[in-house]
């Protein structure tokens, strides 16, 4: 029996070494997402929570447009926030700008007292699927 291969892609931030994990990876027809932040490409968080909100997806974009996926893909998500009414505010409020139909993908938003950057205000787990 073959054994289904394994892809993983970054996005060249430094953590990815000094932590040692992979930002996405597929197996079959199912792309994981790590917990994705507001960072620009030189890794610099930007500021604010709907700053963050809008630049984690862009991020997540990124990731499955390597995959030849795109939002619609997308099963599900799990935010994880510093501060929920801002972050539910920012999300409810740029959900069309993230999903053609955010009706579809399966959302969780659960407040943490901790991420990983200082600064940081959210990050975004995904699950999606051909």
């Amino acid at each position: 029996m073959e054994q289904e291969q394994k892809d993983y892609q970054g996005l060249g931030m430094p953590w990815e070494d000094d932590y040692g994990y992979a930002q996405a990876v597929k197996k079959g027809d199912t792309v994981w997402i790590s917990g994705q932040l507001g960072h620009d490409e030189k890794g610099v968080l930007l500021q604010g929570m709907e700053a963050q909100v809008k630049q984690t997806y862009a991020n997540i974009k990124t990731l499955l447009s390597r995959f030849n996926m795109t939002m619609d893909d997308v099963v599900e998500e799990v935010l994880y926030v510093m501060d929920m009414p801002t972050a539910f505010e920012a999300r409810k409020n740029n959900k069309a700008e993230f999903y053609s139909n955010p009706k579809s993908v399966a959302s969780t938003i659960v407040v943490v007292s901790g991420l990983a950057l200082p600064g940081q205000l959210i990050e975004i787990k995904i699950v999606a699927r051909q």
